[in-house]
């Protein structure tokens, strides 16, 4: 399956429209982590989804890449003020990751190769909101933006979209990831400028 995402905006709206607020364009694709770059090698890569009764379904990287691809183009928005319009990437929705799962859970860690974790509602990356995505630009995803997969849910703070991602946990209570425990707010929405608990 490919084909643009019903997400794919296309040149309708003016690019200040698509600003969020406090945030400034770029045509660069900064490099920002939490820690070392995990070297994940692909013949080793495992993704798996936990649900909240401890059952667990996994996927080879090639089981990963014989599951519907789809290709989306979105604007992404990084909590340290940059915007980067009509980034492209490929993978897989995560929608084609739970077709048989069954879960009573409301919220998701998700948990990166390397540590991190960070959390969001479960609805926040079903119904074509999110992807696993292992392409960039046309291009395999380089390690340092979350290579060789990553989880892309663009419209929230890309910290949101958890680099080297190995695991979504199913949990039925909010359970705050790395910067959300250090500060960061709980959901992230870059039209409210949620970036820290305050806000």
């Amino acid at each position: 399956m490919s084909g643009f995402s019903p997400g794919f905006r296309g040149r309708t709206h003016s690019l200040a429209d698509r600003l969020p607020p406090g945030q400034y364009p770029t045509e660069q694709f900064p490099v920002l982590s939490a820690g070392p770059t995990p070297q994940v090698e692909t013949d080793t890569w495992t993704f798996a989804i936990t649900t909240e009764s401890g059952a667990t379904r996994a996927w080879t990287w090639q089981q990963m890449m014989d599951l519907p691809q789809q290709e989306t183009v979105t604007d992404i928005h990084c909590v340290t003020r940059w915007s980067k319009f009509d980034t492209q990437w490929r993978g897989v929705p995560v929608d084609a990751f739970f077709e048989d799962i069954e879960t009573a859970a409301d919220y998701v860690v998700a948990q990166s190769y390397g540590g991190y974790t960070t959390n969001m509602p479960l609805a926040d990356v079903l119904d074509g909101k999110a992807w696993i995505v292992h392409t960039y630009d046309g291009y395999p995803l380089s390690p340092e933006h979350g290579g060789p997969a990553r989880l892309l849910v663009p419209h929230l703070y890309l910290w949101k979209s958890a680099k080297w991602v190995r695991e979504l946990r199913l949990t039925v209570q909010d359970d705050p990831g790395f910067w959300e425990s250090a500060g960061y707010h709980n959901y992230g929405d870059p039209w409210r400028e949620q970036r820290t608990w305050g806000d």
